[in-house]
């Protein structure tokens, strides 16, 4: 923004509006106030304007009032349904959340198994090593304890 915009800033619309209507109101005022007509017929002439600014007044207060209502309606609505949505997607995501735990619990289960067939597997092929091995030994042991008594 230059400097002319900061000092003079635009007035809104509502601001030029609410100038508008007083000054016609006080341009009526003293064109009433001046004309020549007698004192009664200028009050009446007032009394009337004024009556009818009044119902005006009501009348646009209404309308005013019936739009705010269906306004207030739809916004409730809209944020009536932005909440049921809302609730609906976290439900959502709560049963994946659920749903991927169980299967991550049955995956390592099942995981669990297979490492426990696999370590019984070879430990069973450990232990018949090993039992070969002992016989293979004591096997030699014998054969050559009796080739150290044959050799006495």
């Amino acid at each position: 923004m230059n400097k002319a915009e900061t000092e003079y800033p635009v007035q809104s619309g509502g601001t030029f509006a609410k100038g508008i209507l007083i000054g016609g109101l006080l341009g009526a005022a003293a064109a009433l106030l001046f004309a020549p007509k007698p004192g009664r017929e200028i009050r009446s002439d007032l009394s009337d304007k004024l009556s009818l600014a009044t119902d005006k007044t009501k009348e646009l207060s209404g309308k005013v009032s019936d739009k705010t209502k269906s306004i207030a309606a739809t916004v409730g609505g809209k944020a009536s349904d932005l909440a049921s949505t809302v609730s609906s997607k976290a439900s959502d995501i709560l049963s994946s959340v659920s749903d991927s735990k169980k299967q991550i619990a049955a995956t390592l289960q099942e995981t669990g198994k297979d490492v426990a067939d696999t370590v019984s597997s070879a430990s069973a092929e450990v232990s018949e090593d090993v039992k070969e091995a002992s016989e293979d030994i004591s096997k030699e042991a014998k054969d050559a304890s009796d080739e150290v008594k044959a050799s006495y």
